[in-house]
């Protein structure tokens, strides 16, 4: 257990980052497979601009890599496109 109070505290913020990461990460998970799952194409170029902004975000605060982040934008786009 920690012995400091500043210790303390930082297992507390911890703790409200990593649930807060947590809800942007699953949260963007499920846009993306929402997005995926779309086989309307109107609907899809509304998604698609929401989606990698959620993407952009996660990768700017470390969430997740920026090249994973990259590499998702490429694939939605090309399935956008595609549709």
């Amino acid at each position: 257990m920690a012995n400091h109070k500043s210790a303390l505290k930082r297992i507390r913020s911890n703790r409200v980052k990593q649930l807060r990461n947590k809800y942007q990460h699953k949260t963007t998970r499920n846009a993306v497979r929402n997005l995926r799952a779309t086989t309307d194409k109107k609907v899809a170029e509304e998604l698609f601009p929401k989606v990698v902004s959620m993407l952009d975000k996660l990768a700017k605060n470390n969430i997740i890599h920026k090249s994973k982040a990259g590499n998702l934008k490429s694939k939605l786009a090309k399935h956008v496109a595609a549709l």
